[in-house]
């Protein structure tokens, strides 16, 4: 099994209060939080319902196969509910076109990682726990091809890189206004493709020996969203 690493990248870990030390308040009260904001930014765009929940799911999946720690994946598991966040500074106009974007709207679209980082900058808690950075980040490529900072390789933090490919396969697996939605099959094929270009070739193996379980994941979201 590989090696523990750090969420906030691959250098150790800097000391935390005891109250950010706590299991409960990272797996209760900061999750619920969390939970709550990604259900709201997913309202906010028709084409992202239970996109933050999938997200969240997944990243937490991939945390714990990659050996990870539970409350590393916590932690993670929190970023990822949060990882949207700055789309509530995204005008709607934009979040809710259909067709193409311009270049003026993608720009406005890839400012929301940023925003996203603004927003929760102020809560001593997710700036300490890394979430911040994992937000701001989960954009950025493995090749340095990604935004907002181009930073490549381990530069990214690693809660940032396995947000980043959940993410990725969430959307692929919904409708989007510029495409339709991917067969898990076709998805899975994806992101096997994008290995050591866009993903963090490390997450993707976690992917390829969790891919049973986080089908029946996204499944079962996409039954219960259905059924609602």
């Amino acid at each position: 099994m590989p090696t523990r690493k750090n969420v906030q990248g691959d250098k150790p870990a800097g000391g935390t209060s005891c109250s950010l030390d706590s299991t409960h308040f990272v797996t209760t009260v900061l999750h619920q939080f969390a939970e709550s904001l990604g259900t709201a930014i997913d309202a906010k765009d028709p084409h992202t319902s239970m996109h933050s929940d999938e997200v969240a799911e997944v990243s937490h999946a991939l945390a714990l196969t990659m050996g990870l720690s539970p409350r590393e994946a916590d932690i993670i598991h929190v970023a990822a509910h949060l990882h949207d966040i700055g789309k509530i500074g995204v005008p709607d106009a934009v979040l809710r076109k259909q067709g193409a974007l311009n270049t003026k709207e993608w720009q406005a679209i890839r400012r929301h990682p940023e925003l996203g980082a603004n927003i929760l900058k102020p809560v001593a808690a997710l700036r300490d726990l890394g979430v911040v950075d994992m937000v701001l980040h989960h954009h950025e490529r493995w090749d340095g091809k990604g935004y907002p900072a181009r930073l490549r390789g381990v530069q990214i933090p690693l809660g940032a890189r396995i947000i980043s490919l959940a993410d990725s396969l969430s959307a692929m697996l919904q409708n989007r206004p510029y495409r339709n939605a991917m067969d898990f099959t076709k998805a899975h094929d994806e992101i096997l493709r994008c290995s050591a270009t866009q993903f963090d070739p490390s997450v993707v193996i976690a992917f390829r020996k969790s891919a049973d379980t986080i089908l029946k994941m996204v499944s079962y979201l996409s039954n219960k969203e259905q059924a609602a």
